[in-house]
């Protein structure tokens, strides 16, 4: 019979393995204590996260316990993978805080009760080290010309690497060092372009500890590209509801690209795999269904169902002329008026739709601004208060959407 191993690999989540079928031993018979980092660099998950929060959710539901690593000490240093500069410190004040934040948003992913998942803050433990003797104990078991060939580390050399940031795979070794020893952690899972720096941890340990130490590393595929998803023209698509409304949510994810909707589906949602895969010979308005159903899957896992439906509801009155009652709205206030009349460059302004007067005339001019399914292309249009009185729906682009009230 295959086990949560199985169903991992048929999702495409695991690329690259250390030690598989001792791994698969491991996950599909729930012994595996196995963590994920994390860094707390905002107040907020954002959608890159995605990834990782679904497969502890699919691990712990398989008996596996996981553990959320907290970066409050590896946040002082920077991580060199991706980076072109360096991070911006933090006070402990802020990083408890986001911290705190974190567990909330988690733990609709996650069973954080007694026995059952861990959220650990590695400044615990590196907040204290002593340099020398970190030194001594774990360098020598790094090899400065193995970690040069690290594609992080090359990255960096051609744009500057401080030694500050040199520290981290070191920093992020003894991470798991410690928690293998602390919480009996014996399995890392992290992004693709974290590879070089988890196999120092499994190395570390195992020359700590000697060749019998469990100590095993799986990278998510495409997870860097998962980190992606999180990024949008307008900034990150947060898990929080007071960043990203629900409706913002589902509609990001309502308009993923054709090729990457099946793909997201099995990775990201907890559909039935066969449900998906009957999925995977849909096109054209079918693959809007997909979408849809994407959208709603993934809105109600982090927003709840009600949300989900409001956001769903809302999206079909928009392409379907159906009831427009659960989209976003925006309240126009008297001072957006002058003479009793409002232009439509302040509407997209005030609105959030654009940034700026400025981009909201160039948003116009090129033809990229409909009221009610009409496209505008004059930059001085105005309207009365009198064009309130009934639905009123802004649009730039195809994307982005308002409903304007008084």
């Amino acid at each position: 019979m295959s086990g949560i191993f199985e169903e991992l690999k048929r999702r495409g989540l695991l690329a690259q393995l250390t030690d598989e079928d001792e791994i698969r031993e491991l996950v599909n018979n729930g012994k595996a204590v196995f963590y994920i980092g994390f860094d707390p660099t905002a107040d907020s998950l954002h959608v890159g996260h995605f990834m990782a929060l679904c497969l502890m959710k699919r691990l712990q539901e398989a008996g596996n316990r996981p553990i959320a690593l907290i970066g409050g000490g590896t946040a002082m240093i920077g991580d060199p993978t991706g980076r072109s500069d360096m991070r911006t410190m933090m006070t402990k004040e802020t990083i408890d805080h986001n911290v705190a934040c974190f567990k909330e948003q988690m733990s609709k992913f996650i069973d954080f009760g007694e026995g059952k998942a861990m959220l650990v803050n590695n400044a615990d433990w590196l907040l204290d080290l002593n340099y020398v003797e970190f030194i001594r104990d774990i360098g020598p078991h790094f090899s400065v010309n193995n970690m040069l060939r690290a594609e992080c580390y090359k990255q960096r050399m051609e744009k500057g690497l401080s030694f500050l940031e040199f520290n981290y795979m070191l920093m992020q070794s003894f991470d798991f060092l410690e928690l293998y020893k602390r919480y009996g952690c014996n399995m890392q899972f992290g992004g693709d372009d974290q590879w070089s720096n988890m196999l120092g941890g499994t190395e570390l340990i195992r020359k700590k500890l000697g060749k019998d130490a469990y100590a095993m590393t799986i990278t998510l595929l495409l997870n860097s590209e998962g980190k992606k998803m999180g990024k949008t023209q307008k900034g990150a698509v947060w898990l929080d509801a007071n960043k990203t409304t629900p409706y913002e949510f589902f509609q990001y994810w309502r308009n993923v690209d054709d090729a990457d909707v099946i793909k997201c589906l099995k990775m990201l949602t907890f559909l039935p795999i066969e449900e998906i895969e009957a999925m995977e010979s849909w096109q054209g308005s079918e693959l809007n269904k997909a979408k849809e159903i994407l959208g709603y899957e993934l809105t109600k896992l982090v927003h709840g169902e009600e949300e989900a439906k409001k956001a769903l509801d809302a999206a079909k009155g928009l392409f379907g002329g159906g009831d427009t009652e659960n989209i976003p709205e925006h309240k126009l206030s008297d001072e957006d008026f002058r003479d009793g009349v409002v232009d439509l460059i302040q509407i997209l302004a005030s609105s959030g739709l654009v940034a700026s007067r400025s981009e909201g005339r160039r948003a116009i001019e090129q033809g990229g601004v409909t009221v009610n399914d009409e496209k505008v292309s004059d930059v001085k249009k105005t309207y009365t208060k009198d064009a309130f009185a009934s639905d009123f729906v802004v649009r730039r682009g195809k994307k982005n959407f308002k409903k304007i009230v008084l």
